[in-house]
């Protein structure tokens, strides 16, 4: 796997009461994912709260889904956050596990390093690793972050590093920014907003999505995916997740799902939230199965 494709969950981190991970939980929601048909999965992305999470429990917790019988290479966890060596620090384990890819932040909080200083950040990243088997997806969240990852950007690093900067994830929702890399990075994957974007990004030479709500729809987005990748009328079928999507999302997306999930599962530890986060309520996830009705049916269920 040089280019990813496919459909991507940035899989939810589950707390204890005292907001510890747990082990279980997580092992177990990973596994059912994966068994609804997620080709990969990315922990500690934004839907993980990952920065909400210290760099010894990324660690640990990626080094869990492994020892519990998840191939690494079905991984594809998020490394970057502000200070370069620990970004190399996260990347190289994950790397050094035998994960897919790494998907990187730009360095933040500095937003008017401009292209040149996260050139510099990604270059030096890859530079310290020094793993040829490494693969990074850059990851554009400016809404988030602050500092975005342009279309020129990845071009560069694209030219730059051929054979290691092999995807983009685009979390801003904005079409015309995901077109615009798609023609200035031919060579790199490039993954819309959500899979409310899916149908039209295949169409456009996008490779997949990488979706929060993958943690709850995997099957139904897989199923799209493929029937869309056949070439097969998917009108129907893209409209229940876009429908499906947007309920999860105008509540929400963390904790939405966290209270959907704690319903149906009858674990109330779904409900936990890292600061700044405020908890996820029963009574929220009680509505939202009620407007998801028979599209829910699935969740919880081997």
């Amino acid at each position: 796997m040089t280019r990813p494709q496919g459909t991507i969950a940035p899989i939810l981190t589950p707390f204890e009461d005292d907001g510890r991970i747990a082990r279980d939980l997580w092992i177990s929601h990973a596994k059912w994912v994966l068994g609804q048909g997620a080709h990969f999965l990315s922990p500690f992305g934004t839907t993980g709260e990952a920065l909400s999470v210290s760099l010894r429990e990324r660690m640990q917790a990626l080094e869990w889904l492994v020892e519990a019988g998840i191939a690494p290479d079905r991984l594809m966890p998020g490394t970057g956050v502000t200070a370069l060596p620990e970004t190399v620090e996260l990347s190289a384990r994950a790397v050094g596990l035998g994960c897919a890819a790494v998907m990187v932040l730009p360095s933040f909080f500095y937003t008017g390093v401009g292209d040149n200083g996260q050139a510099r950040y990604y270059s030096e990243l890859i530079e310290k690793v020094a793993r040829p088997s490494m693969r990074v997806i850059l990851y554009h969240i400016p809404q988030n972050s602050g500092v975005p990852v342009s279309p020129a950007l990845t071009a560069r690093l694209s030219k730059a590093f051929p054979d290691t900067v092999v995807a983009y994830k685009d979390s801003a929702s904005d079409w015309n920014n995901t077109a615009a890399v798609i023609a200035a990075a031919p060579g790199i994957s490039v993954f819309p907003s959500s899979e409310a974007q899916l149908t039209k990004g295949l169409a456009s030479g996008a490779a997949g999505c990488i979706s929060a709500t993958v943690n709850l729809n995997a099957a139904a987005i897989r199923r799209l995916y493929d029937a869309a990748r056949k070439g097969e009328d998917v009108t129907e079928a893209d409209a229940a997740i876009k429908a499906f999507r947007k309920v999860i999302q105008d509540a929400g997306l963390i904790p939405a799902m966290k209270a959907v999930l704690a319903v149906k599962s009858g674990d109330r530890r779904w409900l936990n939230l890292r600061a700044p986060h405020e908890n996820a309520t029963l009574e929220n996830g009680r509505t939202l199965l009620a407007a998801l009705g028979s599209a829910a049916d699935h969740i919880g269920r081997s």
